[in-house]
């Protein structure tokens, strides 16, 4: 049971890529909750929307996605790494990651922050790629 209830979870991470390997563990402090997820009218691509949540403190490591990442902050702000260059997101703000670029994201406040992320990306790729 507890192996079934890992590759459940490395699926979640992977974007459902089970016979991939498992991705790194999710950073403490971080979760994300997959809302919906369906095929587009464009063979071979999906998308899917996810609520990602951030403890004070936390940051998630550089990263990239087989896509598009459109990004709505709900609560909090949320400092991300785009190309290199340091932004910040209040509640309320948006952010646009394109294809492949290398980001990364932390919560450098005192409340929880969160984000509601809508991945249009390559169907069967994993999710997130972790770089250096």
């Amino acid at each position: 049971m507890k192996r079934a209830i890992a590759i459940a979870a490395a699926c979640l991470l992977t974007g459902g890529a089970a016979a991939q390997a498992p991705a790194p563990a999710r950073p403490a402090g971080t979760a994300r909750t997959d809302l919906q997820r369906h095929d587009l009218s464009i063979k071979g691509w999906e998308t899917l929307q996810a609520l990602v949540t951030f403890e004070p403190g936390t940051t998630f490591p550089r990263h990239s996605h087989p896509g598009e990442e459109i990004i709505y902050v709900t609560e909090g702000a949320v400092d991300y790494e785009v190309g290199g260059k340091w932004v910040t997101v209040k509640a309320g703000g948006v952010l646009f990651i394109p294809n492949g670029t290398v980001h990364a994201a932390r919560n450098t406040g005192a409340v929880r922050a969160a984000e509601l992320a809508t991945y249009v990306v390559e169907k069967g790729k994993p999710l997130s790629v972790f770089t250096e």
